[in-house]
């Protein structure tokens, strides 16, 4: 970074401390991951320069011979990863993607149906905050905390019969479980509307065939950002059946976007082509392993977690049960011994959501740097710790400096030095 360092101390500097945090401390993130040396590089290359409005062969600008060969590499890769007809690389990040599909199909004032935010879905399924929750009819279903977070399928097949939606969503940001898919199809079969998975947190668990793919079940779209799991850049993808192809290429572009971010596609391919070697597989299975555990290891020790447990990479704790405090002061606590989660509200939070009542935590990030189930029993240990004992700094300090002390035997790929 000769040339950062040299024009802009102050960026240089940021920069550094970045690395300095990522590496001396444990990402519990689930949304976040490592991406490798080689995705770095790709994000950082010449494409940065080029406008590429189109597709690969209808281009508005000149010079896209090779825009052209590292968008369709990264179309066939995922088309060959989850098994699906069709795939557009060029959303920006998950909420056009989304928002795409939408824009796609419906008409303002259309009915959807998707998961209540509280109970696990996403910003862009249909909360009144966002635009999309303003412009379509989301009808938002709920789960049965109290039943391992069950969804009641045939009170789904009811709200579908009444609201008639024309696209049933299924998808989630803070939902532990898997999903039975074929319950979701028979449902939108039923009222005839379009069937659409949000896999964004599972992308890599799914594309490593870990994890179910709605395409499996006859799904006709299926979502997914590019990092999380899949540790690509920050972007997203829309994969869908051949007859949908068309109207999503257009509603992305030029229906949403302009030009696409060519170095971020770039990126993108070479992140697949990384999910397609067989150690992509493993690292996917050691993410459950390691979830498993870390889960196990939580609740032995009287951790209330939501959904008691979990099926893929994350899970939610209320802290207000478990540590009588609320997930802001939790996820605070957690930084000063660089642990780091975020606050998240659980199902049906009486409390608002910069002061939700737990936090979301997950084991990619921590998987990518090579931990294993060893590691989440100390995890779990110094979580529960710290959050136990919130007023004994004496502890935090004895457990950051074991954290500090772990970290370097698990190096973060793609920091110089590692």
């Amino acid at each position: 970074m000769s040339a950062i360092k040299g024009q802009d101390p102050q960026i240089y500097e940021a920069i550094l401390n970045e690395q300095k945090r990522q590496t001396e401390g444990i990402e519990l993130i689930p949304s976040e991951n490592y991406v490798s040396a080689a995705v770095l590089e790709a994000n950082g290359t010449v494409f940065t320069n080029k406008y590429s409005e189109g597709y690969p062969g209808k281009r508005y600008y000149g010079g896209n011979q090779y825009t052209d060969v590292i968008e369709n590499l990264a179309r066939d890769r995922a088309k060959e990863l989850f098994r699906c007809e069709h795939a557009n690389v060029q959303p920006l990040s998950g909420s056009p993607m989304n928002q795409a599909v939408y824009l796609a199909f419906l008409k303002p004032g259309d009915t959807v149906m998707g998961m209540d935010l509280s109970h696990g879905g996403h910003l862009t399924h249909g909360h009144p905050v966002s635009h999309m929750g303003k412009l379509f009819n989301f009808i938002r279903y709920k789960t049965h905390p109290e039943e391992n977070g069950r969804i009641d399928f045939d009170h789904l097949m009811s709200l579908a019969k009444e609201h008639k939606p024309k696209i049933i969503l299924c998808g989630y940001t803070s939902y532990p479980r898997d999903y039975d898919y074929s319950d979701f199809k028979k449902i939108a079969d039923e009222v005839g509307a379009i069937t659409m998975a949000d896999i964004a947190h599972i992308g890599g668990l799914v594309a490593a065939n870990q994890m179910r793919n709605p395409f499996d079940f006859g799904f006709d779209i299926v979502t997914t950002t590019t990092h999380k799991t899949l540790r690509g850049p920050r972007g997203g993808m829309i994969m869908c059946k051949k007859e949908f192809a068309e109207i999503i290429d257009k509603s992305v572009f030029p229906g949403l976007q302009g030009g696409p971010h060519m170095n971020t596609i770039c990126a993108i391919a070479v992140a697949l082509g990384e999910a397609q070697k067989p150690e992509f597989t493993e690292y996917a299975k050691q993410i459950l392993k390691n979830s498993k555990k870390l889960a196990e290891e939580l609740m032995k020790r009287g951790v209330k977690l939501v959904t008691n447990g979990t099926d893929n990479h994350m899970m939610v704790v209320n802290t207000i049960e478990s540590f009588g405090i609320d997930g802001t002061v939790a996820e605070k606590l957690l930084d000063t011994v660089h642990l780091t989660v975020n606050k998240q509200v659980v199902p049906d939070d009486p409390n608002p959501p910069l002061r939700p009542s737990g936090i979301r935590i997950g084991t990619p990030a921590a998987t990518t740097r090579g931990m294993q189930e060893e590691e989440m029993e100390k995890i779990a240990d110094w979580m529960y710790q710290t959050l136990k004992n919130k007023d004994d700094l004496e502890l935090h300090a004895k457990i950051k400096l074991e954290v500090n002390t772990m970290c370097p035997k698990f190096p973060v790929p793609g920091i110089a030095g590692n």
